[in-house]
């Protein structure tokens, strides 16, 4: 029992030092600006969007995932002999 208990203090541990990871990553990739008066030219471009939910891989995915969820919550309702 000590070592399950060890093994998800470190799963938790290594799971927050990714997400710490993460967002520093997210906070540094900011565009950035020059500095010293120098002009900045952008480029604008169109694009065209589709809801999320019309695309058929996102509803397979879904479904998939929840028959995943399903079976593992069933299969840890039993109990071993």
């Amino acid at each position: 029992m000590k070592t399950i208990n060890n093994f998800r203090s470190r799963v938790n541990a290594l799971l927050l030092m990714i997400l710490t990871m993460g967002t520093s990553v997210l906070a540094f990739a900011q565009e950035t600006t020059t500095t010293g008066g120098g002009a900045v030219t952008t480029e604008q471009k169109t694009t065209t969007t589709t809801e999320w939910y019309t695309d058929p891989m996102y509803i397979i995915g879904g479904a998939i995932l929840l028959i995943i969820i399903i079976a593992l919550i069933a299969r840890s309702g039993r109990r071993r002999v």
